[in-house]
């Protein structure tokens, strides 16, 4: 079975996240992880190939930077990589983005494609349908279960009733919840491994990309604007003295509540 997971290299979430003034775009020259989210999907696809055999190859679509995220897919048990970097992708919003991965996704053999459910940046979730609409394959999204008999997929999506089994031929793109899983933290050989595992690099030219459906110039939406929230006000606190309840009604009133 060929497995391709599709990563994200983000800022990390405990940073602080601030905005380019010029570009509106988000500033990634701090410190940078691979997505959290993405993490439950290589772990599951490493799962699978451990129980069903085949390969494992992530796919990343970021500046050359995004590497070091890459090699952590592979340091937890992907066995390549394809990293495609160019600055003409520079601004990508999603579609721009499932539009370059799709058109490296032809380029690659595979019975399953797994994305996380979001990025932590943008967190809009919206590549895995993108991705699936232009493959033209069938979409299973926020699944907390995957197993595969033959050429037959089982999934379960929690819903608010509880959990819906779905059945679906391969091959599919997948998008996996937070939880289906616990992500295996990478030990030292396969850290020292990764370093070894090939990443192949990709420019536009090598995907064969239409430059008017990729960067900023491609991009179906656009920031017009952004403002720092206003800071939250200071909460009310009611001391009772015998009459808390009239206090609290009279401030209901003031705000407008009451």
């Amino acid at each position: 079975m060929n497995i391709v997971v599709c990563v994200k290299q983000v800022v990390d979430t405990a940073a602080e996240k601030r905005l380019d003034p010029a570009s509106f775009r988000l500033d990634r020259s701090g410190e940078n992880v691979l997505n959290p989210y993405d993490e439950y999907a290589v772990e599951e696809a490493v799962r699978l190939k451990e129980k069903h055999g085949g390969e494992v190859t992530v796919l990343c679509l970021g500046p050359d930077t995004a590497a070091e995220a890459v090699r952590k897919a592979l340091a937890m048990g992907a066995d390549r990589a394809v990293l495609v970097t160019d600055p003409a992708l520079a601004g990508s919003d999603t579609q721009g983005t499932a539009y370059a991965l799709a058109r490296a996704l032809e380029q690659l053999e595979f019975d399953l494609v797994l994305l996380g459910l979001m990025s932590t940046d943008a967190q809009t979730g919206q590549v895995p349908a993108a991705l699936s609409a232009l493959l033209d394959l069938p979409l299973l999204s926020v699944l907390n279960r995957v197993e595969v008999e033959g050429a037959l997929l089982r999934v379960h999506r929690q819903t608010d009733q509880g959990y819906v089994a779905y059945e679906c031929p391969l091959p599919a793109v997948l998008s996996v919840a937070k939880g289906i899983n616990e992500p295996r933290y990478p030990a030292l050989k396969g850290i020292m491994g990764a370093k070894k595992k090939p990443l192949e690099v990709k420019d536009a030219a090598a995907l064969g990309l239409d430059p008017s459906r990729m960067g900023a110039g491609g991009a179906k939406t656009r920031v017009l604007a952004v403002r720092v929230p206003e800071p939250r006000k200071p909460g009310v606190k009611v001391e009772d003295d015998g009459d808390g309840a009239r206090k609290i009604a009279d401030f209901l009133v003031q705000e407008k509540l009451l």
